[in-house]
């Protein structure tokens, strides 16, 4: 009943899905792809129109802007299993769509083998010199950081990119305590192929300790 109800349901400005939820698997794991250069009038229905060849579709997105709402040719396709997505990335990484001018980019939102990311998070909490000002050990919810204020992760010094030779990982911080990984999706995602993002979260309080990671 409840998936008859409310799934395809608007809230405020998204639209919920509502299905069971499907036993964990290898087979299901890292099946979600991002795609880019999209034609800006491509609706969420034409893209899974064009991917649904390939397999089953579990939730798709297309991103728009906040103020305009117009498409910012950036989408997401959720496939049922890892394999579809990879024969996707095959069939259409590359290729022009019906009725556009310009190749698209698919790749996994995700990539399994992109550890580069977590690895250096780990590195910069492990650094028995680093020194995080502001809300890296600030528990108060509306404190922000300024980057004015203060050195930027002590022996790292201002290089906030690296790049591990699959990618470059981006260090983000003053970020506030309600980002979620969707933002940095969106901010990021109209100037190249995103393949990770997290949003670094208090323990206690489950909200953003005011600095993330977006690897492309």
């Amino acid at each position: 009943k409840a998936m008859n109800t409310l799934n395809g349901l608007r809230l405020q400005a998204k639209t919920i899905k509502v299905s069971h939820a499907r036993p964990s698997s290898q087979a299901i794991k890292d099946a979600n792809l991002y795609v880019c250069g999209l034609p800006k009038n491509m609706t969420q229905k034409d893209l899974e129109e064009m991917f649904e060849p390939v397999g089953r579709i579990i939730t798709s997105r297309i991103l728009c802007d906040s103020v305009t709402g117009l498409s910012r040719g950036v989408g997401f396709i959720r496939f049922d299993r890892r394999i579809e997505a990879e024969e996707a990335i095959k069939r259409f990484n590359g290729k022009i769509p019906n009725g556009a001018i310009d190749p698209i980019t698919v790749k996994f939102a995700n990539n399994p083998s992109q550890n580069h990311a977590k690895a250096l998070q780990q590195a910069y909490l492990a650094s028995p010199t680093r020194r995080y000002p502001g809300p890296l050990h600030h528990q108060t919810r509306n404190f922000r950081y300024s980057p004015m204020g203060g050195e930027l992760l002590g022996n790292v010094g201002m290089n906030s990119i690296s790049n591990n030779g699959q990618g470059w990982c981006i260090f983000v911080y003053n970020l506030s305590p309600e980002t979620e990984e969707s933002l940095l999706w969106q901010l990021f995602g109209p100037f190249g192929a995103v393949t990770n993002v997290k949003v670094m979260r208090d323990f206690s309080t489950n909200k953003c300790k005011g600095f993330g990671f977006v690897t492309m």
